[in-house]
């Protein structure tokens, strides 16, 4: 597909596919256009050629009916209501749900799954701590009961250790819930545990498709963000 953002094209003819319960990352040097990728999978730029399908069916992404159809999409930045509860950002994320009684059993499970919010619920998001904000991001778009979760930079600006804890926590959503994540992320060595395959992006297209286990084994990703990587035909 082929995106960007009125005149400006960003994307240049990328070709990804996720799978059912795999996670995916999608990495690259700054500008590169990842983050990009997450936001026309979403609908949230303008696709100029080719298109995104959902089950083998192509779609016209809207963010609303997308979310229906059962995508999640966590932008970067830690984007809570900081202003309202742990629980009152988790009812927001929850919107799509008409039933109350469902609504108050998926903030219950995705408190099983981050501990640390339960102990926080009533107070203010904007009292937590970066990686507490960060958990809570996620634990709110987990709220639709998502078939595939997209984090953009989940561990932005946290420090190490905050960012092992981050991707054990999006491993373990993904092998609890069998559920599809992609990941875009700067993170990349600590990234390359959790994921199953990946993909290289550089200048708007794919240059490197891989699993991560051979990507991990080689220095090709090295290469791409150095600028010295040569795509073999």
């Amino acid at each position: 597909m082929n995106a960007g953002y009125g005149h400006l094209r960003i994307l240049h003819d990328v070709s990804l596919q996720i799978d059912e319960g795999e996670v995916v990352a999608i990495m690259g040097p700054n500008g590169a256009g990842k983050s990009t990728v997450l936001k026309t999978i979403f609908g949230m730029t303008q696709i100029e050629g080719g298109s995104v399908q959902w089950r083998e069916k192509k779609i016209a992404p809207v963010p609303h009916e997308v979310v229906r159809m059962g995508v999640s999409y966590v932008p970067q930045g830690r984007r809570v209501f900081k202003y309202l509860t742990v629980e009152e950002n988790l009812e927001i994320g929850g919107y799509t749900v008409k039933d109350k009684k469902e609504v108050r059993r998926r903030i219950e499970e995705v408190m099983e799954i981050f501990p640390d919010l339960r102990t926080k619920r009533k107070e203010r998001s904007g009292d937590l701590s970066g990686g507490q904000q960060q958990m809570l991001a996620i634990a709110r778009g987990l709220m639709t009961d998502p078939h595939v979760l997209l984090l953009d930079e989940p561990t932005l600006g946290l420090s190490p250790k905050l960012v092992k804890e981050a991707f054990a926590k999006i491993k373990e959503i993904n092998e609890r819930r069998k559920m599809a994540v992609v990941i875009v992320e700067h993170n990349l060595k600590s990234l390359l545990g959790i994921v199953d395959r990946a993909y290289v992006l550089d200048k708007g297209r794919v240059v490197i498709e891989d699993t991560a286990e051979h990507l991990a084994a080689t220095n090709d990703l090295e290469k791409v963000f150095l600028g010295t990587y040569n795509k073999k035909a």
